[in-house]
This record gives C-alpha cells, sequence and structure tokens, in this order.
C-alpha cells in the first residue's frame, strides 16, 4: 500500500515569538487538514521562530492518486504560507510502498 509524505520547510520572517511562530504553523495544519484528506504535523523542535518544518502525509491504494493529491497539498501550502506571511524555503515528496 502506498504511503507519501511531503517535508515543508518554511521562514516566518515576521515571527517575534514562540507565540507566533506557533499562530502560522497551527493555521497552515488547521487549513490543510480541512481542506484535504491528510495527516499534519510539526516535526522540528521550536528552537528557532522564525523557521518550521511541517510533514503532511496520506495513505491510498493508489500511487497516482497520491502523487497528484501531493502535488495539490504542495501547491496550496505555497499559496496558504503568502496569505499568513512566510515563506516556502524547501518542499519535497517521497512515496513508500508497503
Amino acid at each position: 500500500m502506498p504511503v507519501a509524505r511531503l517535508t515543508v520547510e518554511l521562514s516566518i520572517p515576521h515571527a517575534q515569538s514562540l507565540k507566533d511562530r506557533r499562530q502560522v504553523v497551527r493555521s497552515l495544519k488547521d487549513k490543510l487538514r480541512h481542506n484535504f484528506n491528510v495527516s499534519v504535523a510539526e516535526l522540528d523542535e521550536a528552537s528557532l521562530w522564525n523557521r518550521a518544518v511541517v510533514g503532511i502525509v496520506a495513505i491510498s491504494s493508489s500511487p497516482s492518486y497520491l502523487a497528484g493529491q501531493m502535488q495539490e497539498v504542495d501547491q496550496a501550502i505555497h499559496r496558504l504560507a503568502g496569505s499568513l506571511s512566510a515563506e516556502v524555503l524547501d518542499s519535497y515528496v517521497e512515496q513508500i510502498e508497503f
């Protein structure tokens, strides 16, 4: 069964505190969960206020469906990051077959 994982590294230049960082990450996580059938989690420790790494995971019986879904999620993250005053530094997808 295929599993896809999208890892996104974000820069949050306006964040002056951990609270500012959490607000951006929480908003992004909530919007992705609401709009897509994916699991979302923050992956790094909160040592830097202006950086975050978010992981998005989906599972399906169709590898091609997963590839398309991860592409849509990645595009949505780029749009959402702009509205949250954040910048996507890097994003990459891994697909694993179990």
